[in-house]
């Protein structure tokens, strides 16, 4: 039997494409918070009987752990999982092109339960397979790779691959391809083969995500290694045209997923508003980012939901309902999750805080967009603060990209700023 049929018991309507989703840590396949808003987004369509499935890469390598040398210096650590501890692999298999090689990819599945028991299978795209090429073997081994050859490769895998992947899975039943930022855009080109290029039924079918409200966050690739890579899959004459290859001769995921995308939205009402001026050719909605609150709500202030509003975890809407909590029993449960948080940090770096003290977090990947150094912008207002309230801690976490020299830099420079 298909395991897939396990977890297979209605028709599955909506597919979710991310390049990382987060669903627990010891599944090493996310970065930062596209990835956890990806993986909260896959339990709540578990919560709410959503006929979903995801799909993502498995990266056997993660993405790295990460140490901080003496002098500041960001050191990269390999991480090595055993998938088989918490997925299944199927049988099933699918080939694509790349660089005119035929690359064969197999998916592992993860169920994620929603609290009524209903399913939502989660694919992990593997290449690591006997078959292929120890180069093609690779391609699904890191999250978010070094070089873009190599992150091309894997979009290729996600996108054409994951498309493919479904259909043989049974799944031509789908109505939505949902795609979690650019990176999944790559499924429109399938999608425009398998329906003879009609634009519009493959815009019915498509929903795009846009997160970031700067250029870095928008990936392009240069059109002649996109040639090579995809090969027939890539056809200049019908791609060059509404920005998709811009005027430096680079393929624009963005601009191919809005394309062929009916609806898109951004994360935030605001960001929305950006992203309608970054892209006024396309109307984009917006859909404020939540969290699934099951998941991140701790231990001590689960128990006080469960003294006052019992229903929350089936309904997480009655948490409005938490204005009417006594402050105190709030205070309490805040300040014994913070006591839990100092006491792992002294465990794992010795470094020991106290919680009687204001404390700022700022825990985001280490890109120089994300500003990390905002805080730092006005420094007399800082001390004023720190003065107002008598002693003021500041906590910085995240990691950089391996080949992202700035961010590595930036933690060098947080590092040394606060020594």
């Amino acid at each position: 039997m298909n395991p897939y049929a396990m977890f297979n018991t209605q028709e599955r309507k909506v597919a979710y494409f991310s390049m990382e989703v987060g669903l627990r840590p010891e599944i090493h396949s996310y970065s930062g918070g596209l990835g956890i808003l990806a993986g909260d987004t896959l339990k709540s369509f578990a919560d709410l009987n959503v006929p979903a499935v995801g799909v993502t890469l498995l990266y056997a390598k993660g993405y790295f752990h990460q140490e901080i040398d003496t002098e500041g210096n960001q050191i990269e650590v390999p991480v090595e999982w055993n998938p088989a501890d918490f997925m299944t692999l199927l049988k099933d298999k699918v080939t694509i092109e790349i660089e005119g090689r035929t690359v064969l990819i197999q998916a592992w599945v993860y169920p994620v339960e929603g609290i009524t028991g209903h399913m939502v299978p989660v694919l992990f795209l593997d290449t690591n397979i006997g078959t292929n090429s120890p180069e093609d073997r690779e391609i699904s081994a890191y999250l978010y790779g070094d070089d873009e050859r190599y992150r091309l490769k894997q979009e290729v895998v996600l996108g054409i691959g994951g498309a493919q992947m479904l259909q043989i899975l049974d799944h031509d039943n789908l109505e939505a391809y949902h795609m979690n930022e650019g990176h999944a855009a790559l499924l429109t080109l399938d999608l425009m083969d398998r329906y003879q290029q009609d634009l519009e039924k493959v815009k019915e079918l498509c929903v795009f995500t846009t997160h970031t409200p700067v250029p870095a966050g928008h990936y392009t690739f240069d059109v002649k290694m996109a040639q090579t890579v995809l090969g027939d899959k890539f056809q200049l004459d019908t791609l060059n045209h509404n920005n998709i290859i811009d005027a430096g001769g680079r393929l624009n995921m963005t601009y191919l997923a809005l394309y062929h995308a009916e609806y898109i939205n951004g994360v935030a009402q605001k960001h929305g508003e950006t992203s309608q001026k970054m892209f006024p050719e396309y109307r984009i909605d917006a859909i404020t980012n939540g969290v699934h609150s099951r998941t991140w709500i701790c231990d001590d202030m689960a128990a006080v939901l469960d003294r006052h509003i019992p229903n929350w975890r089936q309904d997480p809407y009655a948490l409005r309902n938490a204005l009417d909590i006594p402050r105190e029993e709030i205070w309490q449960a805040h300040q014994a999750a913070k006591r839990q948080l100092f006491d792992f940090i002294d465990e794992q770096y010795a470094i020991s805080l106290d919680p009687e003290i204001l404390t700022l977090g700022f825990a985001r990947r280490a890109a120089v967009y994300k500003r990390a150094t905002l805080l730092l912008r006005d420094t007399d207002r800082l001390k004023r603060m720190a003065s107002e309230s008598g002693r003021l801690q500041i906590l910085f976490a995240g990691k950089a990209h391996p080949a992202d020299t700035q961010g590595k830099t930036l933690i060098y420079v947080l590092e040394a700023y606060f020594q």
